[in-house]
């Protein structure tokens, strides 16, 4: 069986119990776990696919909250490392009435940028196994190399990489650092989600269609591109797929992006993906993996929190059957 290794930040958010408000106004918060590597191996997991978290957490009552939940959630703790030099990461999530977020981070350092390239196992993978990764622990620390190093061994074994960068600026020291490494760890993807919010600042190329194709560089073979309550498309090099999204009320966008690309992963596993056959796999099912993908992250904005708000397989088989 194969394995979706998520690697990154897992952390709380605090997230506000009014809306409309900013956070220097908002006087109550409600803890939920978070942190997007963490959103979509839960994701994978409920969705019936096995799925294991790499990161480092500290020790404390936050990280000791965090390792439960994901193992209440079905994904593997076993290479979570806990350290005592730096606490469980925070952040601060305020709604807006669209449910759009604000955010304030608290991780100068957290553990998570601890782990080291050193403390990742040179024998943890296998072909058809999936690591996916994000751009908020690629800041300059020992994760980013961690990072580096995973990636490494999973494209030796036959595995399959996906990035998603879900920009955060707040915590880079600026745009261009931020720019620079997503420019630099793209080309290492066989799948790369990015989302109409971001894709003019990843790409600097304003015109839609000349973005997304400048994005297929290195190893780079499926573009995923979301666009909200619009729906999705997938690029391969000589091709695309459209899709229709789902019309919802939104509560929470906290994690929808993370529910999307974990359900779209968790179909490629549904489908035995590995480095050989992706693209053939999403010729042949494109059309199943995008109707399931859209309706979780659909799902996901109707409640709040990211894990906590993860639908079942049978909600979004429900939702999806209203677009037949």
């Amino acid at each position: 069986m194969s394995t979706l290794y998520s690697i990154g930040e897992v952390l709380i958010d605090f997230v506000a119990n009014e809306k409309g408000k900013g956070l220097d106004e908002v006087e109550a918060f409600t803890k939920l776990p978070g942190g997007a590597p963490a959103n979509v191996a839960a994701a994978v997991s409920k969705y019936g696919h096995q799925s294991s978290m790499i990161t480092k957490l500290g020790k404390d009552s936050f990280g000791d909250f965090l390792t439960a939940v994901l193992k209440d959630a079905g994904v593997k703790t076993d290479k979570i490392l806990r350290t005592a030099e730096a606490p469980t990461g925070l952040a601060f999530v305020s709604l807006k009435d669209n449910g759009e977020r604000d955010f304030a981070f608290y991780r100068k350092p957290s553990a998570d940028l601890l782990l080291s390239a050193d403390e990742i196992g040179e024998d943890w993978f296998t072909k058809g196994d999936l690591l996916h990764f994000c751009s908020v622990d690629l800041v300059e620390s020992p994760m980013k190399y961690a990072h580096a190093k995973a990636i490494e061994l999973v494209k030796k074994a036959g595995g399959v990489v996906s990035f998603d960068p879900n920009i955060r600026l707040p915590l880079w020291e600026d745009e261009k650092a931020c720019q620079s490494t997503v420019h630099e760890f793209l080309p290492k993807a066989d799948i790369v989600k990015v989302s109409d919010e971001e894709l003019e600042f990843i790409t600097g190329i304003t015109e839609e269609k000349q973005a997304l194709q400048s994005l297929f560089t290195g190893d780079v073979k499926v573009v995923v591109y979301t666009k909200g309550a619009a729906g999705a498309e997938i690029w391969l090099k000589d091709k695309f797929y459209p899709s229709e999204g789902h019309r919802v009320e939104a509560i929470d966008t906290t994690g929808a992006g993370d529910a999307f690309i974990g359900g779209f992963l968790a179909k490629l596993m549904e489908y035995s993906v590995n480095d050989e056959n992706i693209e053939e796999v999403i010729r042949v099912n494109y059309h199943d993996i995008l109707r399931f993908a859209n309706a979780s992250g659909a799902l996901t904005t109707t409640r709040k929190g990211a894990i906590s708000g993860l639908p079942t397989v049978e909600e979004i088989n429900e939702l999806m059957f209203q677009l037949v």
